[in-house]
């Protein structure tokens, strides 16, 4: 199992926001969201892939690495 790691999310982003916009741009189907505590300024979460590799994930990353979603510019990385 791998986890994909997206920074910057708006705070109003619901965890099923976040499964949909990655099923958009084609991630295999999410599992578990957890939120990344932190100071509050830039909202983080860590998405679990049952069964998807490092490797597999790091193909997806690079469509949604530095895009705009809701006002904000996304890092997203595979941890």
């Amino acid at each position: 199992m791998a986890k994909v790691w997206v920074g910057n999310v708006a705070p109003d982003v619901t965890d099923d926001d976040l499964r949909a916009f990655l099923k958009k741009y084609g991630f295999p189907e999410p599992g578990e969201v957890t939120r990344i505590a932190g100071d509050g300024s830039r909202p983080a979460a860590a998405i679990e892939f049952p069964g998807e590799t490092t490797g597999e994930l790091a193909e997806f990353v690079r469509r949604i690495h530095d895009v705009f979603w809701r006002g904000r510019r996304l890092h997203v990385q595979v941890v």
